[in-house]
């Protein structure tokens, strides 16, 4: 039986990746141990693992993952509050397949997508 997933990412900067993520984001650093070269942040139930990769050219990244979200109206909103930045194509919108979803980019060029279920009526 499968429980639970944490994507690993690539990373080319530590600092970088865990400042963006903490203090942009809101997630929260995991573990008890500071690996070198190695991030694991968290927010709520979700958890992202990061790997150093200093050579890692971010146009050339196609790293993903897909969020799924409760309440994401909000939390679109928190972050354009503190003028976190959209990804230019992924602005908060309804989608054909049932989501409202939006993207941002990290600093190595990692995208996530946020994704809300809609039922209709």
């Amino acid at each position: 039986m499968l429980i639970d997933i944490h994507p690993k990412l690539p990373m080319r900067n530590k600092t970088a990746t865990r400042d963006y993520y903490i203090h942009q984001l809101g997630f929260q650093e995991v573990g008890q141990t500071d690996y070198e070269g190695y991030l694991m942040i968290q927010k709520d139930r979700i958890q992202i693992h990061f790997f150093e990769f200093k050579d890692l050219n971010p146009y050339e990244n196609d790293g993903q993952v897909y969020i799924r979200t409760q309440g994401i109206a909000d939390f679109y909103q928190s972050l354009l509050d503190t003028h976190v930045k959209i990804h230019p194509n992924g602005s908060l919108e309804t989608k054909p397949w049932g989501q409202r979803e939006f993207s941002l980019l990290d600093p190595d060029h990692n995208l996530l997508t946020f994704g809300e279920a809609i039922f209709s009526k």
